[in-house]
């Protein structure tokens, strides 16, 4: 097998302010780059050495030729990256106010990469593939919905590992229960299940609006059931990323919880991508889950440490050094 990941899905054009701590109202400039959950995980495992393929689309223009040109830059290959007449290449625009307010618009309305179709995942080489990448967003509308499940039928008939980042953007969807529904669909045919707290709360709960509008707490108690019911009646293993706390990995015979690492917050968006690839890539390697997450753990907190997103996802030797340094250090 040549490849080691195909992604699937989101993809942007983003604008990040350049203007660190500024009001949105009083920034002054923006930087480039390119997001969007699947893609960045892409280019976090190319850095962390793997060869990794990204399935999605852009506009049929220029934004389009930047955001195929900025992949090809990273070691992503863009051979299933189409381009969709008629559509534009969706865009986020990024305000940066440390420690926890990082203000997020998107601009999605008919995005390209909701356009894919069953004939176009058909072409991928999945035969050549060890692992398959999913993402929540992706099954909000358009065909990427029906792409998806076709994919994660064929990648477990195939024996690929299916991830799935449930990526929770409350305002890709038509309503907060219709989000869940889909999770709960898709989750039977992953292997891994990664998120946050929260997007396994709206996941998981039958009443998680209040959670995915942000009025109300994670209840962990009743996370940690809900968790556990749902590892007793799969085979489904489930990353829990608890931010500064670290990571739990459920599955039905154990659970691991993996400490994190403490660090100066600059920008918090993007860490869970580059904790994605990190797990990715661990796992790729051989590794255990504890070594795997551990390793997870210092790709997003390096995140968190830099400006940027996509351009803050670090490469193997970075995060080696990272966690030497903080071994050395008692950490």
């Amino acid at each position: 097998m040549s490849i080691d990941l195909i992604t699937v899905g989101r993809v942007s054009m983003d604008l990040f302010a350049r203007d660190i701590g500024a009001e949105f109202h009083d920034i002054t400039a923006f930087e480039t780059g390119v997001g969007g959950s699947p893609v960045n995980i892409a280019i976090g495992a190319s850095r962390l050495g793997l060869k990794a393929v990204a399935f999605t689309a852009v506009g049929a223009d220029e934004v389009g030729r930047f955001v195929r040109h900025y992949l090809e830059r990273e070691g992503v290959n863009t051979d299933h990256v189409l381009r969709k007449a008629g559509h534009r290449t969706g865009m986020a625009v990024v305000g940066v106010q440390p420690p926890d307010r990082f203000p997020l618009l998107f601009y999605r309305e008919d995005p390209a990469d909701i356009h894919l179709t069953i004939e176009e995942a058909r072409a991928l080489p999945l035969a050549e593939a060890r692992a398959l990448q999913l993402s929540g967003t992706a099954f909000s509308r358009g065909g990427t919905r029906d792409v998806s499940l076709y994919l994660a039928e064929q990648a477990r008939e195939r024996g690929l590992t299916t991830y799935m980042d449930l990526d929770l953007r409350p305002d890709q969807w038509s309503h907060p229960l219709a989000y869940g529904l889909n999770m709960r669909r898709v989750m039977p045919l992953c292997d891994v299940v990664i998120g946050t707290e929260e997007e396994f709360t709206a996941a998981l709960s039958p009443a998680p609006e209040a959670v995915m509008a942000g009025e109300k707490a994670v209840d962990r108690a009743d996370l940690q059931r809900l968790l556990l019911e749902l590892c007793a009646e799969s085979d489904l293993t489930l990353i829990v990323k608890r931010g500064a706390r670290g990571a739990s990995v459920l599955r039905r015979d154990h659970v691991i919880n993996v400490p994190g690492y403490p660090v100066e917050i600059v920008n918090t968006v993007g860490a869970g991508d580059g904790f994605a690839s990190g797990l990715i890539a661990g796992r790729a390697g051989g590794w255990d889950w504890a070594q795997a997450a551990r390793f997870a753990n210092a790709c997003g907190a390096l995140v968190v440490t830099r400006h940027g997103c996509a351009r803050a996802l670090p490469t193997w030797h970075e995060v080696e050094d990272f966690i030497a340094e903080r071994e050395k250090a008692g950490e």
